[in-house]
């Protein structure tokens, strides 16, 4: 369950819209992506691999507060992300609130409290990468991560295999790839 909110809305344009549409075309959710009120939106998600993804897309656009909350969602689904209710859903509303306080603006919030925080930081560790990682870097990471070999993006970006190499491993590449996995088995933990 995410609840996100966007920064600054009040002095730059209104980014749901778009953020809602990419989401809910490429994210397989539980209860769609939607704005609840103001900036705001919500998401439910069953697969925390995809909350992670999820997190790491709105990291990179810069302009998001993340509010991750780990629970159990009160069954039976409502048709609308608004009316929906239950521990995740109070755990996000929390997160979210937290988020706003800390540096990277992401936090979780879960029913096992210990978990949570661990997922936090490394969501947060996640975070920092995505953030600082430059255009060069994103530019190998979106070839390779998209299945081409270092061979092929070297020739798509006319540098060579081996920088590509540097490039992956100044982006922490294979950290992140690491990290994610550890997230994901991290919030499974934190809904109880």
């Amino acid at each position: 369950m995410l609840t996100v909110d966007q920064r600054a809305s009040r002095s730059s344009p209104d980014r749901v819209p778009e953020v809602l549409r990419r989401l809910n075309s490429t994210v397989a959710t539980v209860l769609g992506f939607e704005r609840t009120a103001g900036d705001e939106f919500q998401g439910v998600l069953a697969d925390p691999d995809d909350v992670v993804e999820v997190v790491a897309q709105l990291v990179r656009a810069g302009e998001w507060s993340i509010g991750v909350g780990a629970g159990p969602v009160q069954t039976p689904l409502p048709p609308s992300t608004r009316a929906g209710a239950g521990p995740a859903f109070l755990c996000a509303r929390r997160a979210v609130d937290a988020a706003k306080q800390r540096p990277a603006r992401l936090a979780v919030r879960g029913v096992v409290p210990a978990d949570a925080a661990d997922a936090q930081a490394v969501l947060t560790a996640v975070a920092v990468i995505v953030e600082r990682r430059s255009d060069q870097a994103w530019e190998a990471i979106t070839l390779v991560g998209s299945g081409r070999t270092q061979a092929d993006a070297a020739v798509e970006l006319g540098i060579s295999r081996q920088a590509v190499g540097q490039r992956l491993a100044a982006g922490l590449w294979d950290l992140e790839r690491d990290l994610r996995p550890t997230a994901a088995r991290l919030l499974t933990r934190a809904e109880g």
